[in-house]
């Protein structure tokens, strides 16, 4: 007699084949959602270390900490010196300085990021009624 079917030993290797198939693939996908939070985790952190670079708007030296949320961030604010500008010979109306934000989460996770800001340094007092000496003057009134 011809029997056609298959015999119980191609059976058991079948599932075994797709046992182990199926656990690589759940494997890959848990995986893959992991590295999607993370993801996830560290652009959230991006945009609030960008942020607290945004804030400083007339920068002062100095060192600022905080916790917002699950972040725990620290912003420095120094001077850089720049003698191409002619510090040494007279003071110059210009002063660059390098603000560095550095944003902590999950105990092991951190980014940083670092900016220069060149801002004017006032030049006199001003006058009432007019504009100060450091504002520019432009052609249009």
């Amino acid at each position: 007699m011809n029997a056609r079917g298959f015999t119980l030993l191609e059976v058991l290797v079948a599932l075994a084949i797709l046992g182990t198939a199926v656990v690589a693939s759940i494997q890959g996908f848990a995986q893959g959602l992991r590295l999607l939070k993370l993801s996830g985790d560290h652009q959230e952190a991006m945009l609030f270390a960008d942020t607290k670079l945004r804030d400083v708007v007339a920068p002062e030296e100095g060192r600022e900490e905080g916790t917002e949320t699950r972040f725990h961030w620290t912003r420095t604010v120094t001077r850089v010196p720049t003698p191409e500008l002619g510090e040494a010979a007279r003071p110059s109306p210009w002063a660059v300085y390098q603000i560095d934000v550095r944003v902590r989460w999950d105990e092991r996770r951190e980014v940083e990021l670092t900016t220069l800001r060149t801002t004017t340094a006032a030049v006199g007092p001003a006058r009432p009624g007019g504009p100060s000496r450091s504002t520019p003057r432009t052609g249009i009134q």
